[in-house]
């Protein structure tokens, strides 16, 4: 059976280009074609509309494709999470000079960020912050490090929506003051010597759920696709292949970094500004496989932040509704061999 997944180029899609790159899926009677989306808008629109038959995609934007609240809406089920965690927030070297944090723990920072955009703000010149989708974790946890810093984000700053891939070019070009994206896009800011990591998103919100499997309620090709992304994922997540699936996400992913910045953010030891300063956080990007069984908790969470920034209705069944679309039964018969 052939198939066409999509994918937005980040290192957490590295269990479906494993899957298509590795055998894995081949293994399970699929043949894979991989397409590359340049933003979450396009690949939601593809896959509702069904040019791409399944997807590596935000988990907040699964729900609210399914929900019929972001594009065409669609009939998607999740059978599978991809990982948590994964996300930092970078700022420009010259907002990161006018913060200057006494600490780079989570709260200094966010304090500091919040005092210069709330000077900015009354100075007529608001910081733009540039985040992937409104229908993110991304979005979610710029408002929680916002608030960590008692900031209205809101009343403050600007929020604008930059495609991963497109996220470091806006940097450059002074469109944007700082950015909240996943791996590898915050390296390689810094790499450039654009901009300062201030934040890791696990360091914001733990265990984040990030990207999920999302197909069709019903397809056919379900479990065995389920089979071939788990067992890479499990490839993936082994210290033994890094240097392996770096080569891989280097020469077909389309991320433009080199493999031996892709080996640190799977480490999770990361340069985190331009002289050279290093954090190491092991949980930066968890694609083990203890994070595949989609968690309907997850759902309700996602949902839980939709509410908070004002993107539906409080109460009511949501939550419900949200927590439905994960499918751990649809994992669990996938894996049970």
């Amino acid at each position: 059976m052939r198939l066409t997944l999509g994918y937005v180029p980040l290192t957490d899609a590295a269990p479906v280009i494993a899957a298509a790159e590795r055998g894995f899926a081949r293994d399970e009677g699929l043949e894979i074609e991989l397409s590359r989306e340049p933003s979450w808008a396009t690949l939601r629109d593809r896959l509702a509309l069904g040019h791409l038959d399944a997807a590596h995609m935000l988990g907040p934007l699964a729900i609210a494709s399914a929900l019929g609240f972001s594009g065409p809406q669609a009939d998607l089920c999740v059978p599978m999470a991809l990982n948590l965690n994964g996300n930092a927030f970078t700022v420009s070297n010259g907002l990161w000079q006018a913060m200057a944090p006494d600490s780079e723990a989570v709260e200094p920072v966010a304090a500091a960020f919040a005092r210069v955009a709330r000077e900015r703000a009354e100075a007529g010149t608001p910081l733009t912050i540039g985040t992937v989708h409104p229908f993110s974790s991304h979005s979610y946890q710029l408002r929680l490090f916002a608030r960590a810093g008692g900031l209205d984000l809101d009343a403050s700053l600007r929020l604008v929506v930059v495609p991963p891939p497109d996220t470091v070019d806006a940097l450059r070009r002074g469109q944007i003051d700082g950015f909240c994206v996943g791996a590898p896009w915050n390296s390689i800011a810094v790499a450039a010597g654009l901009g300062r990591i201030a934040a890791f998103g696990c360091e914001i919100a733990p265990d984040c759920p990030e990207k999920v499997l999302a197909v069709p309620e019903g397809a056919d090709f379900t479990l065995p696709l389920v089979r071939a992304i788990h067992r890479a994922g499990l490839w993936c997540a082994d210290p033994a292949n890094r240097d392996a699936l770096s080569r891989l996400l280097a020469e077909r992913a389309g991320l433009g970094a080199d493999a031996a910045l892709l080996a640190r953010t799977l480490s999770g030891a990361l340069i985190v500004a331009p002289d050279g300063t290093e954090r190491e956080q092991p949980d930066y990007l968890r694609l083990d496989g203890a994070t595949h069984s989609p968690d309907p908790e997850h759902a309700r969470w996602i949902v839980a932040q939709m509410a908070a920034c004002g993107q539906i209705a409080a109460g009511g069944r949501g939550p419900e509704r949200a927590a439905a679309f994960y499918r751990p039964d649809l994992f669990a018969a996938a894996t049970r061999a």
